[in-house]
């Protein structure tokens, strides 16, 4: 799997399709909404919200096979037919809706603008967070097929709120298994919704007070705001256009090595980097590695299948580089984001991010559905602009990469630059 953004993915020229579905106009059952889910649709309509993936199919594929699969694939997931919009009171609200009908749209790309421009163009409008729905699937035919690999190439966009990383490779997965003729969905129950899940957190019992009391002091050590990236980011008072970089830490050998040196350790991988990256932190700051923490809520075996944003967030806090110290710290942020955040952060009026705000993601795609290399998969973000800095480590069979996204400014650029080099030298340096 290839990480990157729409700016940068990887797309021949050729000729552009969008498969724009219809919604009916009437509103079905009202659903719960999640905080994640909240906090982003209550940024409002916006270009760049969405996120996607894309990946080559069987060259017989044609638009009609990818319609009826992904029309299948709509059918199994609730959070693809709901929509979000504003009731007459004015506050948020989350419907089902009825998918009545959907047409093929040619999207001409042109000699002045790539393929992945047009793309982008499609995604950004479709893929809001009010549009009905707010998903899209497109298509692009080579304009001159590899004799060797003539296969299309479909991108699957949605916004945020309805979708995550694990998301899309269950879409994949199924859409490829269905194209291919090698699974069915006849007669299967659908999959358990997003929207269920949602109802269970809103009635799980209030967090005790121990856990108000953590977060009321992570909060009060920034300021009241959730925790930021450690070094000066220059002047972030306004999103500014993001940088992204897109790093190849450690081959598939070297992470295999530094896996096991973990567990001689009697740790996991993820609290080895940690160890890293505190020290990193300590050597440039002078102070504890801090940072949101985002953590996924499939805890449960029926939600492993299903399409939906099943992400909380936590704070991981790392004051000690001994890794048996972080992989106690990762214990600790696991269980401070077991409990729901909406009463939590009730009192702060939402999530406290301010600028700057310093958030780290670490996922194991070994550990999520699993899709053929073949299918040349790219996990494709949009472009923004922003005010914090967000690093994802990802771990597969190729081995440990980083991407990270900062806002653009000379001290950013400099210090988060410098981070992340001392970051990357720890993790090649801790290979045995």
């Amino acid at each position: 799997m290839r990480l990157t953004n729409v700016a940068q993915m990887s797309l021949p020229r050729g000729t552009l399709h969008s498969f724009a579905l219809r919604a009916s106009s009437r509103p079905g059952a009202r659903l719960p909404i999640s905080f994640d889910q909240r906090r982003h649709v209550g940024e409002g309509a916006r270009a760049g919200s969405w996120m996607a993936v894309a990946f080559r199919v069987p060259a017989a594929a044609g638009l009609d096979d990818i319609a009826a699969a992904w029309v299948a694939m709509i059918g199994r997931h609730g959070t693809l037919r709901s929509a979000f919009s504003h009731d007459p009171d004015g506050d948020l609200a989350l419907h089902e809706i009825e998918i009545e009908d959907g047409e093929w749209l040619l999207h001409p790309v042109g000699d002045q603008r790539s393929t992945r421009d047009a793309v982008r163009e499609v995604l950004d409008a479709a893929c809001s967070p009010f549009e009905r729905p707010s998903h899209r699937v497109c298509v692009v035919f080579p304009e001159t097929p590899d004799p060797l690999d003539p296969r299309p190439t479909v991108v699957i966009g949605a916004d945020h709120a309805h979708v995550d990383m694990w998301s899309l490779l269950v879409l994949v997965r199924d859409m490829v298994g269905l194209l291919a003729n090698e699974a069915t969905l006849d007669g299967q129950e659908p999959a358990a919704s997003f929207a269920e899940h949602s109802g269970v957190l809103e009635r799980m019992p209030p967090a005790p007070g121990e856990v108000h009391r953590r977060w009321n002091d992570i909060l009060a050590a920034e300021g009241g705001a959730m925790p930021s990236f450690p070094l000066p980011l220059g002047d972030v008072s306004a999103p500014r256009r993001e940088v992204v970089e897109v790093r190849d830490v450690l081959s598939a050998d070297e992470s295999r090595r530094l896996e096991e040196a973990a567990a001689a350790q009697g740790v996991r991988l993820t609290s080895l980097a940690l160890s890293v990256l505190t020290r990193a932190t300590a050597r440039l700051s002078g102070a504890s590695l801090r940072a949101v923490f985002p953590v996924h809520s499939r805890n449960e075996a029926r939600w492993h299948d299903s399409v939906g944003w099943f992400i909380t967030n936590s704070v991981i806090q790392c004051a000690d580089t001994d890794p048996v110290a972080c992989a106690a710290a990762v214990k600790d942020a696991l269980a401070l984001g077991s409990h729901p955040l909406a009463p939590i952060f009730a009192p702060h009026g939402g999530m406290p991010a301010g600028p700057g705000m310093f958030a780290i993601s670490w996922l194991d795609t070994r550990r999520l559905p699993p899709v053929d290399d073949a299918l040349q998969i790219q996990y494709v973000s949009a472009v923004i602009e922003t005010d914090g800095v967000m690093i994802w480590f990802i771990v597969n069979d190729a081995g440990l990469h980083l991407r990270c996204r900062y806002p653009d400014t000379a001290e950013a650029r400099a210090n988060v630059g410098a981070w992340l080099d001392a970051v990357e030298a720890g993790l090649r340096q801790a290979v045995p």
